[in-house]
C-alpha cells in the first residue's frame, strides 16, 4: 500500500474545501467496502483520502417536502431496519438483503454503492426504477439531478474530482408504488449479479398505469427499458403482454458473454427477470 495523507473534516463545507485543495489526488472514504480492497492493489498513491462517514449532511433518512431523503453515508443495514424505508420502499430492503455479507452491509454504504458505479451493484435498480434522484455538493454550490444521469460508465459517475453526493430522494409521488427487485447470481449469498432487474407500476382499473422497469449487469451502466415500459402502459393486465414487455426488455440492453455466463444465458435472464418483477409488483399492488 502507497502512503497517503487522512484528513477528517469536521463538516461538509470542510469536506468541500479538502476536495478542491488536493483536487484531483484526493478520495472520499465512507465505508471503505470497495475502496480499501482497490487501494491494497494501485501502483500511485491517492495522495489524500477524505473520511465523511461522520457527516451528519450524509446521514439519516427522513420524509421531506420532496419526498424520502436517504442520506449516502446511511448503510445497507439501516436501510435494512429503517421502518421508513419498510412502510415507502420495502423493495430497497430485498435489494440490501443481496449486498455482500454482513460485515460488508455494515459498513457500506448506500452512496458508496452508487458512487462505485459498477453495473452489477445492487442498489441502482430500484431506485432507478423509482425515479430517485441525487444531490451533489461541489464548491459552486449543490444541483439535484435524476440518478439515471449520475451514471456515465463502468465505474465512472457525473462527480467531479471536488464534488459530493450527498443525498438520494425518491420523489414523494412514487412513495408506497409497488416495487420489486429480483437479483441472480451464481450463488445464493456474496455474488455479483449475473443479472438484477427491478419493476415500479400501479394498477387502475385492472390495467397497467406508470410502468418503469429498470435492469443491471446487461450494459455499461444501470439501464431504464422504456420501449417495454412503454409497450405495457395502459393495457389491462394479462401474462401475454408481460412476456412481450419481457421480450422487449432483452432488445434493450447490451449484455455480455464472459466466464461467468453467456450473452444468450444473459438474455435468458432479462426475460426472465423482468417477467418475475411484473408479476410481483402487480401482486403487491393488489394487496394492498
Amino acid at each position: 500500500m502507497k502512503p497517503f495523507d487522512f484528513v477528517k473534516p469536521d463538516d461538509q463545507e470542510g469536506v468541500i474545501s479538502t476536495l478542491v485543495a488536493h483536487s484531483p489526488r484526493v478520495r472520499i472514504l465512507a465505508g471503505g467496502t470497495d475502496y480499501l480492497v482497490e487501494l491494497k492493489h494501485v501502483s500511485q498513491s491517492p495522495g489524500t483520502i477524505v473520511d465523511v462517514s461522520h457527516l451528519r449532511e450524509l446521514r439519516g433518512i427522513e420524509e421531506v417536502e420532496d419526498g424520502l431523503r436517504i442520506g449516502a453515508a446511511v448503510t445497507h443495514t439501516e436501510i435494512m431496519a429503517h421502518p421508513l424505508i419498510e412502510k415507502h420502499v420495502p423493495a430497497m430492503i430485498h435489494a440490501a438483503h443481496t449486498i455482500g455479507a454482513v460485515q460488508t452491509r455494515n459498513l457500506g454504504t448506500l452512496g458508496g454503492n452508487l458512487v462505485t458505479c459498477v453495473p452489477s451493484m445492487d442498489s441502482g435498480p430500484t431506485l432507478v426504477a423509482l425515479e430517485a434522484k441525487v444531490t451533489i455538493a461541489g464548491p459552486g454550490g449543490s444541483r439535484c439531478i435524476p440518478l439515471t444521469d449520475f451514471f456515465v460508465g463502468p465505474r465512472k459517475t457525473i462527480l467531479e474530482p471536488d464534488e459530493l453526493l450527498i443525498n438520494i430522494v425518491i420523489p414523494k409521488c412514487n412513495l408506497g408504488k409497488p416495487t420489486s427487485f429480483y437479483k441472480f447470481g451464481l450463488r445464493k449469498g456474496q455474488a455479483l449479479a449475473l443479472v438484477n432487474a427491478a419493476s415500479s407500476l400501479w394498477v387502475k382499473g385492472g390495467k397497467f398505469k406508470d410502468v418503469k422497469i429498470s435492469l443491471g449487469a446487461v450494459a455499461p451502466v444501470v439501464i431504464r427499458c422504456p420501449k417495454a415500459e412503454a409497450s405495457l402502459e395502459g393495457l389491462p393486465i394479462s401474462q401475454d403482454v408481460i412476456q412481450e414487455a419481457g421480450r422487449i426488455a432483452v432488445t434493450e440492453a447490451k449484455p455480455i458473454g464472459d466466464f461467468r455466463a453467456s450473452l444468450e444465458y444473459r438474455n435468458d435472464l432479462i426475460e426472465v427477470l423482468t417477467r418475475r418483477t411484473l408479476n410481483s409488483a402487480i401482486q403487491t399492488a393488489n394487496q394492498s
